[in-house]
């Protein structure tokens, strides 16, 4: 901050100079600028939620906007992503780590923002990533009594179990969209060759 006159002004760095500050003492090593008020860093599991404080403290990023995890399965890592907003620059920082998915466990970070814990809780349903220490995190989220392999990692077979749990409904039949409209637009039409070919 500096004075002008009277009035306190304020300085902000850009999203460029605040990563090249960030770099070194948190070791970031893939940085993605998608827009000027959005970038996405990646950095090692053990600093993420250390560089998510940091930001919060002192970058003014003090609005948590989610928490979202992808299965990388063939290098058998999960990413996880903190997404935080500054309302007085308006620009978001999202900060990306990758975990095993073999025994997956992530530090907690619900002391920083009371409502983290909901996202972990969901991603300990969905993919089984523990976060210690983090409130409720192994009670049901959305899907209550579940028994199987945590629904959203990708070697989860929606199909086969969609098979063996429920039943096929009578009646049921699979149609051709094409034909099928087809009868219900011009039911007492035939369908010929040329019509067919029209079609194509």
């Amino acid at each position: 901050m500096e004075y002008a006159g009277l009035q306190l002004v304020e300085k902000h760095l850009t999203m460029k100079d605040l990563i090249e500050k960030l770099t070194e003492d948190f070791k970031i090593s893939d940085v993605v600028y998608q827009r000027p008020d959005l970038a996405f860093v990646t950095v090692p599991k053990g600093v993420a939620i250390s560089l998510v404080t940091e930001l919060r403290d002192f970058e003014g990023f003090s609005h948590f906007v989610m928490m979202s995890c992808v299965d990388w399965i063939e290098e058998g890592k999960f990413q996880l992503l903190y997404l935080l907003h500054n309302p007085k620059t308006k620009t978001d920082v999202g900060v990306k780590t990758f975990i095993d998915r073999e025994n997956a466990e992530m530090a907690s970070a619900h002391h920083l923002w009371k409502q983290v814990w909901t996202y972990q809780r969901e991603l300990k349903e969905a993919f089984g990533i523990d976060f210690p220490g983090s409130p409720r995190v192994d009670e049901n989220f959305v899907v209550e009594g579940w028994t199987e392999m945590p629904h959203m990692r990708r070697d989860f077979n929606t199909k086969e179990y969609s098979q063996n749990t429920y039943f096929p409904r009578p009646g049921r039949e699979t149609n051709d969209p094409a034909e099928y409209m087809r009868k219900k637009l011009y039911p007492n039409e035939p369908i010929t060759a040329k019509k067919q070919d029209n079609d194509k």
